[in-house]
């Protein structure tokens, strides 16, 4: 493996520092980020979670010098410079590869320009005090520009492109005829080549494959500055992090101990507010009832008693009145007392609760008589030129199929030939039931659509009842149903390509990088969703968890070929 490091990193874990106190972001009324403190100390790798749009990619932004608080105090110092990999590259699609690779060494490239201007400065001095300023300042900026070894920066870009997968990319290359894919590992690779004190990553693992993120997880273990990394990924969670900050209802939580801390932390705490709920609840259930027999025992105490009665016996029934009644007035006492101070219980997290259902399409799936016995899909010779080789293929009605292969293998080719969207140019495809496909790329919504007017786009009904249906699936909190499109993450976004695959009954699923900007805890659900369905599934992941879990054929392409497999 090629080797971006070097002892000139070796006082990174010295110097750094991250702080935030009481720091707040709002975007107009929504308040993203509420008071948040926390701090990190050099050389700490922390892991960022949370469920999307919980304010990650925000607080990111903020640490990065990309958007300020707009109350509270915000420390970043990091000598050693800052780099920062954003979810998307931000560069026109007529930008080039080295347009992309001055934006992330843009730190080295200002020190570049300032030791040329020193230079200049230095030639040009016309007096001893003139030259000693200027020799002062050129030592001090190649001391910089050495500490990250500048001079090896564009070598070191060639070399992670390399790991990444994209060896040889020339540097004149337009970026729009990249894939996102592509454009995201080369943002990856200029970043950690620019060798900063403090790294930003967001979503750093997306469109790696397994050898890419080993390496990665190699490059960030060896690195000796700070690390924050907004991720869903579970095992590079594991791996990499020392400490998790958990995004939740703009507020962040650390947690200690890695991400087995983390999920130990939340565990423990989830038991405890619902101890605190069901105590709450039995005080509250017992205090009703005794309010309840209170009332009964009086109501069997006559309101009104014959002359006779007024001896000591009456004494008697009016004293059993009075302490009856004194019962009442305390146990309604104490259930405004717990009505007007309720315990939440503890809040179920967003959750993938549909179950994904078949539609009982042709071919067997509840066609022919409903044998069960017709293919859900059918390839026979399918080429599609320099790219997809496929000689045969037959994916039984219930049959799980696991793609694998690297980068540009021809997975995402392999199922939009499966879903109809690409016309091979020769073979035959014969897919008889109905095809649900969610895509690797999202689709481009109008940023000024609504939540619940993306998910209903082209579908019949009414709002309300695609409101409730939305609802249903528990991807999203009703107030969310507002939120246009163009203020969501793009995890959000995500969520709506998902609502609206899973609310339709399908035959065959085909899922290219499902678990893609999701929080880890959905994927989870995600995950149990998939085991309950009963159809035909083809799934792509760079998901190792999800992979390993994975029960099912599979399948191995490189180079548009099969590789192994069934």
């Amino acid at each position: 493996m090629h080797s971006i490091h070097s002892e000139h990193s070796s006082h990174f874990a010295r110097s750094s520092q991250l702080s935030l106190h009481g720091v707040t972001k709002r975007y107009g009324d929504r308040t993203v980020l509420d008071q948040v403190s926390f701090s990190l100390a050099p050389g700490e790798k922390a892991g960022v979670v949370g469920d999307n749009g919980a304010g990650k990619s925000t607080l990111l932004r903020l640490l990065a010098g990309e958007e300020r608080p707009d109350v509270g105090e915000l420390t970043v110092a990091a000598p050693g410079g800052t780099g920062y990999l954003a979810q998307t590259l931000g560069l026109p699609a007529e930008a080039t590869v080295q347009d992309a690779v001055d934006l992330a060494l843009a730190e080295l490239r200002a020190l570049e320009s300032a030791l040329r201007r020193t230079e200049i400065a230095l030639a040009e001095a016309t007096s001893d005090a003139e030259l000693e300023d200027a020799l002062a300042a050129y030592a001090r900026l190649t001391e910089q520009y050495e500490a990250r070894d500048g001079y090896g920066a564009d070598a070191r870009v060639d070399a992670a492109l390399h790991e990444l997968g994209l060896p040889g990319l020339a540097r004149n290359r337009r970026l729009g005829t990249l894939s996102g894919g592509e454009r995201s590992r080369l943002a990856l690779a200029a970043t950690l080549a620019s060798r900063p004190e403090l790294l930003l990553l967001d979503e750093p693992t997306n469109d790696l494959d397994d050898r890419a993120v080993r390496w990665l997880e190699e490059h960030l273990r060896a690195h000796r500055g700070t690390v924050v990394a907004v991720t869903h990924d579970r095992v590079f969670l594991e791996r990499i992090t020392t400490t998790v900050l958990e995004v939740d209802g703009g507020r962040v939580s650390r947690h200690g101990n890695g991400y087995a801390g983390y999920r130990a932390a939340k565990a423990a705490e989830r038991r405890r507010r619902q101890q605190q709920y069901d105590e709450w609840r039995a005080e509250l259930d017992r205090s009703r009832r005794l309010a309840e027999a209170g009332v009964a025992r009086l109501d069997g105490i006559p309101r009104k008693m014959p002359k006779a009665c007024f001896g000591h016996g009456g004494f008697r029934m009016r004293g059993r009145a009075h302490g009856a009644m004194s019962r009442i007035r305390n146990a309604k006492e104490r259930v405004e007392r717990l009505t007007a101070n309720p315990v939440t219980p503890p809040p179920d997290p967003l959750s993938f609760t549909a179950r994904i259902a078949t539609a009982g399409g042709a071919g067997g799936m509840g066609g022919t008589g409903g044998t069960g016995v017709a293919p859900a899909a059918e390839l026979d010779g399918v080429v599609v030129e320099g790219r997809l080789h496929v000689p045969e293929l037959r994916l039984g009605p219930a049959e799980r199929l696991l793609v694998t292969g690297p980068n540009g293998a021809g997975k995402s080719t392999l199922l939009r030939v499966l879903a109809g969207e690409l016309r091979p140019d020769a073979g035959v495809v014969v897919v008889p039931g109905r095809v649900g496909h969610l895509r690797q790329e999202e689709t481009p919504w109008p940023p000024g659509l609504t939540v619940l007017e993306a998910f209903a786009h082209g579908r019949p009904g009414d709002r309300d009842e695609h409101a409730d249906r939305l609802l249903s699936l528990g991807l999203f909190e009703p107030e969310a149903l507002r939120l246009r499109v163009g203020e969501l993450s793009y995890g959000q976004r995500r969520r709506i390509e998902l609502a609206r695959l899973v609310s339709e009954p399908v035959d065959l699923l085909l899922l290219d990088e499902p678990t893609n900007h999701l929080s880890p805890a959905l994927v989870e659900e995600l995950e149990a969703a998939l085991v309950a369905y009963t159809g035909a599934l083809v799934l792509v992941t760079h998901d190792r968890r999800m992979r390993s879990r994975f029960t099912g054929s599979r399948m191995e392409l490189r180079e548009g070929a099969v590789a192994g497999g069934r």
